[in-house]
């Protein structure tokens, strides 16, 4: 039996798609979500827009944004199995300054929870009708 070269096993070995790296590193549950997302243009690979069959590089920025939370990282590492997530936050790394803002937009939404009025009580029926009534005549 012939053996494959040590070259063309590399490449197989360290050829994986953005959206299955993505489900391995547990930034999206399934790898069909991971797909939608980059399709949709919540992923970048090297801040441009890619397909989900993009061919990810150890090395390569990708930034991510998952509801208002949005992480730039660092491929560090190539997986093809879906591991534990210590295991599976050892192939990214986040940079410092993706920490840094989204710690700053956590902050501010909860001041904003904070400061934003909260009604006691339901409204009543008048109201309700005070209320039809000033969005009607907007």
């Amino acid at each position: 039996m012939s053996q494959p070269s040590p070259a063309k096993l590399e490449h197989t070995a360290l050829s994986l798609r953005l959206d299955k790296w993505l489900w391995a590193c547990r930034f999206y549950k399934t790898r069909s979500l991971a797909k939608d997302m980059i399709e949709g243009g919540k992923v970048q690979y090297n801040d441009q827009r890619v397909k989900a069959s993009k061919i990810v590089e150890i090395g390569a920025k990708v930034r991510v944004t998952q509801g208002s939370d949005e992480k730039i990282v660092i491929v560090k590492g190539l997986s093809e199995q879906r591991q534990s997530a210590p295991l599976a936050q050892l192939l990214y790394e986040e940079t410092a300054d993706s920490i840094k803002e989204r710690l700053e937009r956590a902050e501010l939404r909860k001041l904003n929870l904070l400061h934003a009025p909260h009604p006691d009580t339901k409204p009543d029926k008048k109201m309700r009708r005070q209320l039809l009534l000033l969005k009607s005549q907007n």
